[in-house]
């Protein structure tokens, strides 16, 4: 297989343009290209409104070492590394192995585990993905919270109601990123995830890969149970308790819990689980006008069948403070993504067509244990707590919007300038700024200040500001051994609630490795489906 880079066209083409342009660039004839298929394209904006993709590309042919002695340093041989499933160990299972956690990093721990025949039982706190949206919806509707089942709890974890964006700069010489793209792809989501520099599935389309990687891992003779919190644990009898009265008992737990599950956090280290606390981040969702960020992206007020554009912004802070941008989306909602009553956070969203009216970021800082203190590895936590609360009690339980001129005066917004929230649940004028300790707000008003060098308009006065993010990642890191194990050792502390992953993807792969401890220790096959249960 040879790959070939620099691929440049149009941003307007066709795939027979692409083919011939392939095909010029080798010198070859039609039938000399075997076969073909992208692995990536980018957009190339230097010279904007002149824009162009382009497109690397692995293909096959007949005359590979004359292309590659006649295109040397342009084609080179390549050859990738598929991923692989470790042999399976020797020891046997008395029970089948338990995944605590339906989001990404528990999903593919569990398709791995079933299609090795492991058949895991998977134990979700929160609804199946068609109730739980039903809960969210109602929740923005109303406002009534179900501290169970809503944007942090329930099948597909916090991922399903977000952008859906599938980039990570993990490395991987495993092939563990294409692996979990293509799983994608055969569940139902787009095939340009699989080539795009940018991939993103979107809320809805999300949803339907999760339903239907359910159904494979129950195919397999997985099993999953909803409306089952992990409520305790004893540990010296290997030993779950669900909903404070059924028993579950395996020999490996994989704890993939999320960064939202404090009460789970908070009973675990009760339990003597080891757990540290580590740095997160906190901060702000803006919103600005899609147009802006199209024009300053494309160089034209109509982006045309272009998608609608993303950024990604860092800034250093005199202080010595980091801002930057996260979880951008593009043609996006605000979402109120609270999941404790008396408590407000936020977060963005975008339908896979990302056609809203504005586009929204995460602006934030990084806060340390330093920040909010050492004394407990759950202080973090706190500190999250304090600021939803202050957030919650600004906007008096919907969503706190504040203009960015109102921000930087340090004044409640009375009236809305040109743009208007884009947001999924009620929202109210209030003054955001207060959420904050002030030398975190005055490092949020000098991060956006500095990022209107980048994004001419990035802090126009009418700017919108709304709080508080602060579900970025988790503020513990469950420390494991190097088969993957906590200080319980039939504990595997999995994802991002565990502090090993940041984001849709890398949580996957890491549910992967998961499962790959658990392959690599024990042989598979056993009937063990009756033997969990003890009520």
């Amino acid at each position: 297989m040879l790959r070939i880079s620099q691929l440049k066209l149009p941003v307007v083409h066709t795939e027979a343009q692409l083919e011939q342009k392939l095909l010029k660039t080798l010198k070859a004839g039609k039938g000399e290209v075997k076969r073909y298929y992208i692995r990536k394209r980018s957009l190339d904006a230097r010279k904007k409104p002149e824009l162009y993709y382009v497109y690397s590309v692995d293909f096959e042919a007949k005359h590979e070492e004359r292309i590659l002695r006649q295109l040397k340093g342009k084609v080179q041989r390549i050859s990738e590394r598929s991923y692989s499933v470790p042999e399976h160990g020797a020891e046997h299972l008395t029970s089948r192995p338990v995944v605590v956690g339906s989001g990404p990093a528990g999903l593919f721990c569990a398709y791995l585990l079933a299609r090795e025949g492991y058949h895991p039982l998977v134990v979700e706190r929160g609804a199946p993905v068609r109730e739980r949206k039903q809960d969210v919806d109602r929740f923005w509707e109303n406002g009534i919270l179900d501290p169970d089942s809503n944007v942090q709890f329930g099948e597909g974890g916090a991922g399903t109601f977000s952008d859906g964006k599938l980039n990570t700069l993990v490395k991987d010489p495993a092939g563990r990123n294409r692996f979990v793209l293509e799983t994608f792809v055969r569940f139902g989501a787009p095939e340009d995830i699989l080539w795009e520099q940018k991939p993103h599935i979107g809320t809805d389309i999300l949803m339907d890969v999760v339903e239907s990687m359910r159904k494979e891992i129950n195919e397999s003779g997985g099993e999953f149970l909803f409306h089952s919190q992990v409520t305790d644990i004893i540990p010296e009898e290997k030993t779950l308790i669900i909903n404070g009265t059924e028993k579950i008992r395996t020999d490996a737990a994989v704890l993939a819990i999320g960064h939202s599950a404090r009460d789970t956090f908070q009973m675990l280290c009760d339990r003597g689980l080891q757990m540290e606390a580590k740095s997160f981040a906190v901060g702000v969702r803006v919103e600005h006008l899609q147009s802006l960020i199209d024009e300053n992206t494309y160089g034209r007020k109509e982006r045309g069948k272009l998608p609608a554009a993303s950024y990604k912004l860092t800034e250093k802070l005199e202080n010595g403070r980091g801002v930057y941008t996260f979880c951008m989306c593009p043609g996006g909602y605000v979402v109120n993504a609270s999941s404790e009553p008396g408590h407000l956070a936020v977060n963005g969203m975008s339908y896979h067509g990302r056609a809203g009216e504005n586009a929204n970021s995460a602006v934030i800082v990084t806060v340390t244990p330093e920040d909010y203190g050492q004394e407990h590895p759950l202080s973090g936590v706190q500190f999250q707590r304090k600021l939803e609360k202050k957030a919650w009690e600004a906007g008096r339980g919907n969503v706190p919007v504040q203009r960015f001129e109102d921000f930087c005066k340090n004044r409640t917004t009375a009236e809305l300038g040109r743009i208007k929230p884009s947001i999924k649940g009620h929202y109210s004028l209030a003054n955001v700024r207060e959420i904050f300790p002030e030398e975190l707000a005055g490092s949020l008003q000098q991060g956006i200040s500095q990022m209107n060098r980048k994004i001419h308009g990035f802090a126009d006065p009418d700017v919108l500001l709304s709080g508080v993010e602060s579900r970025t990642s988790s503020p513990v890191r469950i420390p494991r051994d190097g088969e993957f194990r906590g200080s319980i050792p039939w504990i595997y502390p999995c994802g991002e609630g565990a502090g090993y992953a940041g984001g849709i993807t890398s949580a996957a792969m890491d549910g992967l490795k998961s499962a790959e401890a658990i392959i690599k220790k024990y042989e598979a096959g056993g009937c063990y489906c009756s033997q969990n249960f003890n009520v």
